[in-house]
């Protein structure tokens, strides 16, 4: 016994295969979009870090962090390699300070500053209300020989305490003062000493600015690089889309019954009902299988009897479902006479013929910017 034609495609096994081929291309190619649709942020973001850990999906980030992985472990050891030498030059700096800051505490006028002023044994009851931060060679020593984080990070933050110490004196006592004296005195010794070590801190700041903008450089290239790796990636997995949508039209084709010239006639006065912009995409999709087709032009001529099963198919589908869109529906494009099944089939399959062919499209023009930006 003859089996029934559904929609000249097959029996109704085989539509369900075609569909769960479909429903397959079309989970993927979702799949895809969202990836792309991250490529895309990224490169139009102006502040890809942020990008990577605030924008991109999770999946995404994934990805991108398992691309990035043997690079970013490079640049760790690099960075742990950076970050040591540069410890070890900046506790060389702190050595060479500390050698200056004995001489100073050394000094026979410093015993006023060694420990922090006692303000109620001297009754010093307005001491908090001139001195907003108080701070003596006791509490500075403490702070070099901490070994977390309450220590000092850099040469600059001790300079600056040590000079707090004489600059709250001066301030609190009165030019005349002995106090006041002592610690101009030795403030204007320290200066001189530091005088002779800004250089190696100026030097050292200046490499430390420069290697944390180049690992910033780096980090950032990684990150491009990564990206157009997916987004190469991603072109040839549409490629490959593209390449299963063409064997799933060979089969259809295959599978496609010949259009009636009665039907063509109904496609041909059924294409003149069309809005413009439906009429547009239409010839799209004629032009989709014919390389010569413009149908853009001014003037185009369409000849029905020249255009392939799959063309004719997809038009009336599509001229089907946007005159029924329109209220003007009628047997010029009615389906129901090809197969006593389709009534029955054509409600599951229209959605999988739409995603077909949005699919076609999507993925043509998801390769063409991805060609771009790889």
């Amino acid at each position: 016994m003859e089996a029934v034609k559904v929609e000249g495609v097959g029996p109704e096994s085989e539509v369900e295969d075609l569909g769960r081929c479909i429903d397959e291309i079309s989970t993927t190619v979702i799949q895809l979009e969202q990836r792309v649709n991250d490529v895309e942020q990224f490169y139009m973001t102006t502040d890809n870090m942020q990008l990577t850990t605030t924008k991109c999906s999770s999946a995404f980030k994934d990805k991108v962090k398992e691309k990035q992985l043997s690079s970013i472990e490079k640049q760790q050891q690099e960075a742990s390699h950076r970050e040591a030498a540069a410890l070890k030059r900046m506790q060389d700096l702190m050595h060479q300070f500390a050698m200056i800051l004995r001489q100073i505490t050394q000094h026979k006028w410093a015993r006023p500053f060694m420990h922090p002023v006692d303000v109620e044994g001297l009754g010093l009851h307005d001491y908090y209300e001139v001195i907003q931060k108080p701070m003596d060679f006791g509490t500075i020593k403490s702070k070099m020989e901490a070994k977390d984080d309450t220590g000092y990070k850099n040469v600059r933050e001790i300079y600056a305490d040590v000079r707090l110490v004489f600059k709250n004196a001066m301030k609190y006592n009165d030019e005349r003062h002995d106090v006041h004296i002592m610690a101009k005195t030795l403030l204007e010794k320290f200066e001189e000493k530091w005088l002779q070590l800004l250089p190696k801190v100026a030097e050292e700041e200046k490499r430390q600015v420069e290697e944390d903008a180049k690992a910033e450089l780096d980090m950032k290239l990684a990150q491009e690089a990564a990206h157009a790796n997916m987004a190469r990636e991603l072109s040839n997995e549409l490629c490959e889309i593209d390449s299963q949508l063409d064997k799933l039209r060979q089969r259809v084709i295959q599978k496609c019954r010949k259009m009636s010239t009665e039907e063509k006639k109904k496609l041909g006065t059924a294409l003149t009902r069309l809005s413009p912009e439906d009429l547009s995409k239409a010839l799209e999709i004629v032009a989709e299988n014919n390389p010569g087709f413009q149908p853009a032009a001014q003037e185009v001529d369409l000849d029905i009897d020249a255009q392939s099963e799959l063309t004719l198919w997809r038009l009336k589908v599509f001229v089907q479902d946007k005159l029924k869109l329109a209220g003007k529906c009628s047997e010029v494009v009615d389906c129901s006479n090809i197969n006593n099944n389709e009534n029955t089939i054509k409600s599951n399959s229209k959605r999988k013929r739409e995603i077909s062919d949005a699919l076609t499209k999507n993925a043509i023009k998801r390769t063409r910017k991805l060609s771009h930006n790889s």
